[in-house]
């Protein structure tokens, strides 16, 4: 009952105000407020005591990693790791900092985000935008954190000096070596789909997605590696690159990243249109049926042997049912927090522990 008077409470009181305003700007505002709420243990108490559900039942050990509940904030939210300390307060299992780059980088031209309202997604633009590794690995090595699940996205510096395969090969492994040592980070993402930079994504190529990954294992890494794969993508070249992955030993995939289709099925009319006068690439909704069937397709293809991180369009506890039964270890989400309010990760939490979702 408490998650569903905090979800129409947000939905009739709090989401109307919250969305007269630009993205760009809560998106900010959140940012400050999370982190002082992160930075006080009474906050955290409150905040835990407000949306948090925690069940033994829910708990799961994936590549070795131990997760107090599969529901996880996924990258994007979270890009400089100032939310690492109030996120699990909320309700998350698990978060993804990032996506983290070499090089600091202020963003695409704004906006960075806009809202598709009715088709409950965000046309996302921010093209690896970031403080750089050494500011973020430094807020990361705080003692606090210690006991904390999550992990780190990595990306490929967008910046015009990063302009050919080998230089980003390059701007990756100095990334990864510069958060090797983190004694804190669980488990690193590496981010190969991103559409939103000038490079592009060079890395669907398997000749240089294969150099890529030979580079990355070379710098000795101790934590997992979860590589995010793309949501529109042709099948033959999606079995290609997980093959690859595979024989490298990479044991992590998250199905999948943002989608690009204008025209996608999920997308009402207006927002189509409107989406196609913008730059970016879309969250939420328009992800889900194929992160789904990625997520079916990969884990009937090999088992056991891989781990499955299920990403998009999980706006409720029967959106995060779904994926696990199609075969996701964990799932994330970041826009169903927008679009559903602070209380979701504990209320699918909740559904999942009771078994109110059978």
């Amino acid at each position: 009952m408490k998650y569903e008077i905090i979800h129409f409470l947000y939905l009739r009181c709090v989401q109307p105000v919250l969305f007269k305003l630009t993205p760009d700007f809560i998106h900010e505002r959140v940012l400050n407020v999370g982190c002082f709420l992160g930075g006080l243990s009474f906050t955290r108490y409150l905040v835990q005591f407000m949306f948090a559900y925690q069940n033994p039942k829910l708990e799961k050990e994936v590549l070795g990693i131990k997760f107090k509940n599969p529901v996880g904030a996924s990258a994007g939210f979270d890009a400089d790791g100032k939310l690492v300390k109030i996120l699990p307060s909320v309700g998350f299992g698990f978060s993804t900092v990032g996506t983290v780059t070499n090089l600091p980088y202020g963003g695409n031209t704004p906006p960075l985000y806009t809202r598709l309202i009715k088709s409950k997604s965000i046309v996302v633009n921010k093209g690896f935008k970031s403080e750089g590794v050494d500011v973020v690995a430094n807020r990361l090595s705080d003692q606090y954190l210690k006991d904390k699940t999550f992990g780190v996205s990595v990306g490929s510096s967008n910046v015009p000096s990063i302009n050919t395969v080998e230089k980003s090969i390059a701007d990756y492994v100095e990334c990864f070596k510069k958060l090797k040592e983190s004694p804190f980070i669980k488990y690193f993402e590496l981010n190969i789909s991103c559409p939103n930079t000038d490079l592009g994504e060079v890395f669907l190529e398997p000749t240089n997605f294969n150099k890529l990954l030979v580079s990355v294992l070379s710098v000795g890494l101790r934590q997992p590696i979860f590589v995010k794969m793309p949501n529109e993508c042709r099948s033959e070249l999606m079995d290609k690159l997980v093959e690859i992955a595979v024989s490298k030993g990479i044991k992590g995939f998250i199905f999948s990243n943002l989608a690009k289709d204008r025209n996608n099925s999920a997308l009402l009319p207006e927002d189509s249109k409107k989406a196609k006068d913008l730059k970016g690439n879309l969250s939420g909704a328009p992800t889900k049926e194929m992160a789904n069937f990625w997520i079916k397709r990969y884990r009937e293809k090999y088992g056991n042997q891989i781990a499955i991180i299920g990403v998009g369009g999980v706006f409720n506890g029967k959106d995060a049912k779904e994926k696990l039964d199609l075969g996701a270890d964990l799932v994330q989400l970041v826009t169903g927090l927008i679009f559903e309010g602070p209380q979701i990760a504990g209320h699918i939490n909740f559904e999942l522990a009771g078994g109110l979702l059978n």
